[in-house]
């Protein structure tokens, strides 16, 4: 819910900083427990100025030791009524050993599309998914190793301003990369 100060859905909007978050100034770091606020899942967060080609979403978490589930999804915004559009959603179910991804466009769902070389998640380990946005697709990497390829549904890329993240898994870090030219890297963590 908005504005209710949960802890189970954070959101980072354009204006905030971590350090804001934390209530200090300067170069402090947060301590262990306010990362952990911050990262709880089920985990909302905004992706300043939305997504552009070059632009890629990092997140990184260990699944944990009984999985059922793990999804990454990115939105155009964070509505639930009417639902706001899915560009992407990435869902690891462990008992099928599948990657499913899909969008929903004005409430409607794609196909599923679930073929992959092989099962990325191990669980009680750690992993690393990388969403690179092109011009025509999403390129998903899990572990530095690309799995496949996504073509956009969601046609405003910029309108992709949020990413949710839910299910078997602790959060370790996330972090969004401007420009892969110019290296900027803006990190949640």
């Amino acid at each position: 819910m908005a504005g209710s100060g949960t802890e189970k859905d954070r959101s980072i909007t354009d204006d905030d900083h971590l350090n804001n978050w934390f209530g200090t100034t300067g170069l402090g770091s947060p301590d262990r427990e306010d990362i952990a606020r911050i990262l709880t899942v089920p985990f909302s967060g905004r992706i300043k100025g939305g997504m552009k080609p070059g632009k890629k979403i990092i997140v990184m978490g260990i699944v944990d030791p009984e999985p059922e589930s793990l999804d990454i999804s990115l939105t155009c915004g964070n509505l639930e009524a009417p639902p706001a559009d899915v560009a992407i959603l990435l869902s690891a179910r462990f008992a099928e050993r599948q990657f499913i991804r899909k969008a929903c466009v004005s409430g409607e769902w794609s196909d599923e599309e679930t073929p992959i070389p092989y099962f990325p998640f191990i669980q009680d380990q750690p992993f690393r998914v990388e969403i690179h946005c092109e011009h025509q697709r999403f390129r998903i990497f899990v572990d530095g190793h690309q799995l496949f390829d996504f073509y956009h549904r969601v046609n405003s890329l910029p309108s992709i301003d949020t990413i949710k993240i839910n299910g078997s898994l602790q959060i370790t870090n996330w972090a969004r990369l401007i420009s892969r030219s110019r290296g900027h890297l803006d990190v949640c963590k």
